[in-house]
């Protein structure tokens, strides 16, 4: 399945999302008129695609990590965050 001009979006998005003012979830609402949770299911969904991986795969590969990191955290019963943080 072809990335559509809205996935391209949230990858770019993803990006660069802190260089921009103010809250990312305000960001997502004004940007894709998504809810955050929708947006966080639209993007897990993307992480597991191919098409976005060829697309930007230094995004893919980063937010591939952190979450599989968090998820860890979560088995593990500890922070995510890494050490020094």
């Amino acid at each position: 399945m072809a990335l559509s001009e809205r996935d391209r979006a949230i990858l770019d998005f993803e990006r660069s999302w802190w260089t921009e003012p103010g809250p990312k979830e305000l960001a997502i609402r004004e940007r894709f008129d998504l809810s955050p949770t929708r947006y966080y299911q639209v993007l897990t969904e993307l992480l597991e695609s191919a098409d976005a991986l060829a697309y930007d795969p230094l995004v893919v590969r980063r937010l591939r990590r952190m979450r599989d990191r968090r998820r860890r955290a979560r088995f593990e019963g500890r922070s995510a965050e890494p050490p020094g943080r």
